[in-house]
């Protein structure tokens, strides 16, 4: 059996076996300073067009680097197609709903306005590397796409309409989250939307009932927080209807 290897760097540049790519100074910085690598020493690296390749630090310096691609030790393969759209909440709750929403698998995050949102400015840069940081300690080959804010009108307006869209209903008046993702096809595109702090205004209920492609799902008895009635419901959908049914990468 091949010996995992702890360091995982994403990196977009064209991977391929005899190839060398150069790391940026946040790269080098974390691999000399933070984990005191040397050259030679074994880094993996990977993304999804490519896979996953064991490479060798061919140089690091203070301020760059670059590893000597070596053999693949995963190819490139589909991935969950999962959308998680979120109301911006505080600072601190969106770099962790970040963080384990990319281990749970979510593919994008789409942050959406809604009536109750309150004003809060997202720092797109910094969740993206957040999302980085988790796909690497999560052995996973895609990093999420972390999308612009808008109104959930407007989203809702450009809707795909092969994509399912489960809204987390914390009024009670979905049908419980089990059974509601048992209906979906597993591994089809699908995307989960959970509310604001203060929950959805009857208004944006409605709307959503009309709506063709919402299935609205009760997330239980309790009131949960945003991030953890996010979290609790794409733990839910991978167990039912995701990559939970499936083995783990090797």
């Amino acid at each position: 059996m091949t010996k995992k290897i702890a360091t995982r760097l994403y990196l977009p540049a064209v991977l391929a076996t005899g190839g060398t790519v150069a790391l940026d100074a946040p790269q080098a910085h974390r691999l000399r300073n933070v984990l005191r690598l040397r050259s030679g020493d074994a880094v993996a690296a990977f993304n999804p067009r490519d896979g996953e390749f064991l490479s060798r630090i061919a140089e690091l310096a203070r301020s760059h680097g670059a590893l000597a691609i070596e053999t693949r030790s995963r190819k490139p393969k589909p991935e969950a197609d999962l959308w998680l759209l979120f109301a911006p909440i505080k600072r601190a709750r969106h770099d962790w709903l970040i963080e384990k929403a990319t281990e749970l698998g979510v593919s994008a995050f789409v942050p959406v306005v809604t009536e109750r949102t309150q004003p809060d400015r997202l720092n797109s840069e910094r969740l993206a590397a957040h999302a980085v940081a988790a796909a690497e300690q999560s052995e996973r080959l895609s990093v999420p796409e972390i999308r612009e804010v808008l109104p959930l009108a407007s989203v809702l307006a450009n809707w795909p309409a092969a994509r399912r869209l489960v809204v987390c209903d914390e009024t009670g008046g979905g049908t419980p989250i089990a059974d509601a993702l048992a209906a979906l096809a597993p591994g089809a595109p699908t995307a989960l939307i959970v509310g604001p702090e203060g929950g959805f205004t009857d208004r944006e209920l409605d709307a959503f009932g009309n709506l063709p492609f919402v299935t609205r799902a009760g997330l239980g008895p309790r009131v949960l927080r945003a991030e953890t009635a996010a979290l609790a419901a794409l733990a839910v959908l991978q167990a039912i209807a995701g990559d939970w049914r499936g083995a783990r990468a090797s």
